[in-house]
């Protein structure tokens, strides 16, 4: 048993000894606010500590109910027995080698794995890397090399990280942009779904950039940062078709929507639609920074030295993902399932009572997003849900997303659900007395989520 285990032994999350900001979470948050970058965004003021399954510890020992698994990455949850004896019998014996020089064998094992579990009816090879974003950069790449092509399209409402190259993707929020210009040349942005397909065609190919010249199509299959927008049946296999009578390769960013978070290994295979190259990262290693571009077979023809990486696919990362395929293979996936249905159930007859203030619930497995009437009522939610003790975050113009570790159980999902009815139910009568409590907490100086 964890030191948490032992310490919530008896008590359900949340469970508040003090209202949240604490004050040492108030102490904590004005000694990082003196050394670390500005520039990290952050929710509101919640200063982690430990983690058991859903349940999150804070700094002053609140116990959070966590909907949000930092942002779809803790997967198999908090302390997960089997991810946690995979990681310390690896460190013991051997915490980095690199890679990109040498015969890693846990390397080797995953991208044998990834192999296995990938949307392609062929083989495929695998390059791991330690992030979301980098395994976006590694695909621009090799789609430019292996294509002889130099444009690439992707979203409106997308989100492919912030490093150069993926930033340039990236149309989420234009302050992502702003300062940075100029960004990598060659991309164009269309709407997502069925409309965006119809300016490919009708404005971008005819009128800015040939088709021929096109080396890949980014896509989302779920958008994430966006608003968890879930496409209607045909876009996805609307795009296959676009991309294979142009020889354009289909890159699937399933970064946030898979590792089985929407109860299928990869969103994609929801539509039934086979992408040329996908990209993992977030809930693939439980938590351990990790990612890959996965690729077919054909498709990786670069070359010794034409793309690497000194920590990526690191072999304590690598063993964590190997243990969370088993994991989602044995259950976990199916509990995503069940418990989003529940989850979309529950949040469905809020939409219900209050018409005015919910505008849409949607989502597949436990990534559910409810969208609201208002970004003021959004950001307000989220930090009443906080106050409660229920981690959840924004997304997109006016969403509150929830996308919690794939453990959670159906009591947790019940009481989530209540919670959000009870802060929305606040946040209604006055939005922006809300609003105005975070910013007073002296805490943070802007509550909107980065993402």
């Amino acid at each position: 048993m964890t030191d948490l285990a032992e310490r919530i032994e008896g008590r359900t999350a949340p469970h508040l000894v003090t209202p949240p900001p604490g004050p040492r979470a108030r102490e904590h948050v004005r000694f990082d606010h003196r050394y670390t970058s500005p520039s990290l965004p952050r929710a509101y003021p919640l200063v982690p500590v430990r983690g058991e399954g859903s349940t999150v510890e804070d700094i002053d020992g609140n116990l959070y109910l966590d909907f949000c698994a930092g942002i779809a990455v803790s997967s198999t949850g908090y302390a997960h027995p089997r991810i946690t004896a995979a990681i310390e019998r690896q460190a013991r014996e051997l915490i980095h080698f690199s890679a990109s020089d040498f015969y890693l064998p846990a390397y080797a094992e995953l991208a044998a794995e990834l192999d296995r579990i990938a949307p392609f009816a062929g083989p495929a090879r695998s390059f791991l890397t330690n992030s979301g974003t980098e395994a976006v950069e590694a695909a621009i790449k090799l789609a430019r090399f292996v294509s002889r092509r130099q444009y690439v399209v992707s979203f409106l409402g997308a989100f492919h990280g912030r490093s150069y190259g993926s930033v340039s993707l990236t149309a989420s929020k234009a302050k992502y942009h702003a300062g940075f210009g100029p960004l990598l040349p060659g991309v164009s942005h269309v709407p997502y779904g069925s409309a965006g397909l119809d300016e490919l065609e009708q404005r971008i190919f005819k009128k800015l950039v040939p088709a021929e010249e096109v080396a890949a199509i980014f896509v989302e299959p779920i958008q994430g940062e966006g608003g968890y927008i879930v496409p209607d049946d045909d876009f996805l296999p609307r795009l296959r078709e676009l991309c294979d009578r142009h020889g354009i390769l289909l890159v699937a960013d399933e970064i946030q929507s898979g590792a089985g978070r929407t109860g299928r290994m990869w969103a994609i295979e929801h539509w039934g639609v086979q992408p040329d190259i996908l990209l993992t990262a977030k809930g693939i290693a439980s938590g351990m920074p990790l990612g890959a571009m996965v690729a077919r077979t054909e498709l990786m023809t670069w070359q010794a030295g034409h793309h690497g990486s000194t920590f990526g696919g690191n072999p304590v990362s690598c063993v964590a993902a190997l243990e969370t395929i088993r994991l989602l293979e044995e259950g976990l996936m199916d509990n995503a399932t069940a418990r989003g249905e529940q989850a979309l159930s529950g949040l469905g007859q809020l939409r219900d009572e209050h018409p005015h203030l919910v505008s849409a619930v949607r989502g597949k497995g436990l990534m559910v997003g409810v969208e609201l009437a208002s970004g003021e009522l959004a950001e307000a939610v989220q930090w009443l849900a906080f106050r409660r003790g229920l981690l959840v975050l924004e997304a997109g113009e006016s969403v509150v997303r929830m996308s919690p570790p794939l453990v959670v159980t159906e009591q947790e999902v019940d009481t989530a659900v209540r919670i959000f009815g009870d802060a929305l139910a606040e946040a209604a009568r006055d939005p922006q007395a809300a609003i105005d409590q975070a910013k007073a907490a002296g805490a943070v100086d802007d509550v909107h989520v980065g993402g």
